[in-house]
């Protein structure tokens, strides 16, 4: 277990609504007051420093990058590998097609198109099919590849090692560029014991969030070939990331690397006991076996009840949880959320559906 959070009392009994919501424990804190400190638009700040070294050495790359978010992460790889006029391809439910408001096109003049991907689970076959090596007058190229690993909108969905890797050796031969949004590579790596490593080098980029399960505050790393970090530094001050005295964030950063990632395996433990109380009073509703990191996703088509609804009823009784789409309510398990937490969890939503 990790040093008790110094959240604010909270009206919910149960907050999962995202696993952003984490607070700093007391512990990450005191990390934090006492960060050494130096300019970082300048280089000059050493607590950023020794997080992108180790972040680069635990993902396998040269080098790496602190960002404000998983966001710009994630735009600034595209933006290293995709001139304006070329194009992007990724699953239907990505972060970067569906939740970064259009980035790719606005900033960077990118197109995209997508690939339609059960849970978000990467069969080789769809992307490369999709994927455009002859660009001409008429014919827009592609130059990159995204993956995303664990899935949020697939539902805390695990990309097979081996289909990244049939989907590599494929865009290598054809000269296009893979990046991964990884900004919950932490969890995939707690639940299958690969190494981070391993995914890692199969992708050009790497972006990975720091503010999620791990609980820091603030604060993404992109990683990749020491040319790419360069070039990066530059597009992450042309997009307005530059940051000054940030060791103050980055320190907690490197708390969360010491601490949080193993306990990753608890958010885990507890969202597939959620899972498995609510699948034995609704199994339409959940698949346990489906569930295999932090998130839960409830599909409600078999229901009477729409997800604003119960949304709207669940948080009514302390439980606070997120509708995913026109049949889906997503609930996400994280620091702040321990085991009396879940069994509340569990009591309302087996009742509300059974």
């Amino acid at each position: 277990m990790t040093d008790s959070s110094t959240a604010a009392p909270s009206r919910w009994v149960a907050d999962l609504l995202s696993d952003t919501l984490t607070r700093p424990t007391a512990a990450m804190r005191d990390a934090m007051a006492h960060a050494e400190v130096g300019d970082d638009v300048f280089g000059e700040d050493p607590t950023v420093a020794a997080l992108e070294s180790r972040v680069a050495a635990l993902l396998g790359h040269e080098a790496a990058l602190y960002t404000p978010t998983g966001s710009m992460a994630n735009q600034l790889g595209m933006r290293l590998h995709v001139e304006a006029g070329e194009e992007v391809i990724a699953d239907s439910l990505a972060h970067v097609l569906r939740a970064e408001l259009g980035a790719a096109a606005v900033l960077s003049g990118i197109s995209s198109r997508s690939w339609a991907a059960d849970r978000g689970r990467l069969d080789p076959a769809a992307p490369l099919a999709l994927m455009s090596t002859g660009a001409g007058p008429y014919q827009v190229g592609t130059a990159l590849i995204v993956v995303e690993n664990t899935h949020n909108f697939g539902g805390g969905t695990i990309q097979p090692l081996e289909a990244i890797r049939t989907v590599r050796e494929a865009s290598r031969a054809a000269g296009v560029a893979m990046h991964l949004d990884g900004a919950r590579l932490w969890n995939a790596h707690v639940a299958t014991r690969i190494p981070l490593a391993d995914y890692g080098r199969e992708f050009d980029t790497v972006s990975v969030c720091l503010s999620k399960g791990l609980g820091a505050p603030v604060g993404s790393v992109l990683v990749g070939s020491v040319e790419l970090m360069a070039r990066a530094r530059i597009w992450r001050k042309r997009f307005g990331g530059g940051m000054r005295q940030v060791g103050i964030l980055a320190a907690a950063g490197l708390h969360a690397l010491d601490h949080h990632v193993d306990r990753l395996a608890e958010d885990h433990a507890r969202a597939s006991r959620f899972a498995a109380a609510v699948g034995a009073v609704a199994p339409a509703v959940v698949d346990p076996a489906l569930v295999e990191t932090n998130i839960v996703m409830l599909s409600l088509p078999s229901t009477t009840w729409s997800p604003p609804d119960l949304v709207e009823a669940a948080a009514a009784r302390g439980i606070r949880t997120y509708a995913a789409g026109p049949a889906a309510v997503r609930l996400v398990w994280h620091l702040d959320v321990d085991d009396a937490g879940t069994d509340a969890a569990i009591e309302v939503f087996t009742d509300l559906l059974a």
